[in-house]
């Protein structure tokens, strides 16, 4: 049977879709069992250790009892934004992985349609539409606080929308220094722009970006609600803050919806700062492993591997620093980093202009 082109491109972008919606639900899974076992053995004990061999099928039994779990709604809750609150949440969670990159360009050709498997799309302006998605994820947190009619659930919606939006103007402005280094807001020609000398053209080495890039994790533990900037769900002050009256899948969406966070910020992070797929020896090592296969699983290996290691660098984090107070946090948005990106910012043009006159 002979499908249009159509069609095929259709199928072939939905089967992308579809792969990649499945590989980073197992790694949302696998990234709650990765930080419970660190934080484990951070803290000398075990971790999950009983279900599976090592623990390892612990993410399973905890998606069925959540699946399992009799769904609570009180009455006073305003009943459609708060079963829309963790839709949201998920749904701006999850999107933003169709922008990055995360192998080598791979192009193959399918009933004469060719398509990217590298990458589900590649924008030319990928950079902000990440930024705009992950904006438009905090009306989840604020609707889930609101709608549920609870007090404390409200203070914790506040806190994370303030959080948000005052850690997301520093957040921004990290990456204006990549972005004028690379003269493109497109993912692809950012990690192309840091793949001649490997590791040493990095844009956190060989960019000196470094600043940047503290600035960048710090607003990022912010915005994705995470220690020591875990305010908008302090136990002790808000009980379980915006997500206090959900249960069952609807908590668990909100759940999913923080790792898959980490998991996209972490992705950014690499292709922003660690140039993305490209290997730290650059192409040093290109004609040894010279063919079709390797072509695309190394780079990929690549990717995993740095997102792999802002994942604990993450829950490194967690384990080790404490709980800010919430005049500490705005104020060190607001009249430290916020200052520091700007000036990170005139610094790389005042460089990048005196370059090019020399």
């Amino acid at each position: 049977m002979h499908l249009s082109p159509l069609i095929t491109f259709l199928l072939l972008s939905l089967l992308k879709i579809v792969v990649v919606l499945v590989i980073t639900l197992t790694a949302v899974a696998y990234t709650v069992l990765l930080e419970r076992k660190l934080l484990g053995r951070m803290q000398n004990r075990w971790g999950p250790s009983r279900v599976g061999p090592f623990g390892l099928l612990q993410p399973l039994a905890d998606g069925i009892k959540l699946f399992l779990k009799e769904d609570m709604m009180p009455l006073a809750v305003e009943r459609p934004l708060f079963v829309l609150a963790p839709l949201i949440a998920l749904g701006c969670a999850l999107m933003s992985i169709a922008m990055v990159p995360f192998g080598a360009p791979t192009p193959i050709t399918v009933n004469g349609v060719t398509i990217d498997i590298g990458q589900i799309a590649d924008v030319n302006i990928g950079l902000l539409i990440i930024l705009g998605i992950t904006s438009v994820g905090v009306y989840g947190i604020a609707l889930s606080g609101w709608s549920s009619n609870n007090k404390y659930s409200l203070f914790g919606s506040l806190r994370a929308s303030a959080q948000l939006i005052s850690y997301e103007l520093a957040l921004g402005l990290s990456l204006v220094g990549v972005v004028l280094r690379a003269g493109s807001l497109r993912l692809r020609d950012i990690v192309d722009s840091q793949s001649a000398h490997g590791a040493l053209s990095w844009n956190i080495l060989g960019g000196f970006q470094i600043i940047a890039f503290f600035i960048y994790m710090m607003s990022a533990y912010a915005e994705t609600n995470r220690a020591p900037f875990d305010l908008p769900e302090a136990e002790s002050e808000l009980v379980a803050g915006y997500h206090t009256e959900y249960s069952s899948m609807k908590f668990a969406m909100f759940f999913m919806a923080e790792y898959a966070n980490m998991i996209t910020v972490a992705c950014v992070a690499s292709v922003m700062f660690l140039g993305g797929s490209g290997s730290p020896f650059g192409h040093v090592f290109d004609h040894v492993l010279n063919n079709a296969v390797f072509n695309f699983l190394l780079p990929c290996l690549w990717f995993v591997a740095k997102v792999i290691f802002f994942i604990m660098l993450y829950i490194w984090v967690r384990a080790t620093v404490p709980r800010f107070r919430y005049d500490q946090l705005m104020s060190f948005g607001w009249k430290f980093l916020l200052p520091i990106a700007m000036l990170n910012i005139l610094a790389t043009a005042l460089a990048m202009a005196l370059h090019s006159k020399v």
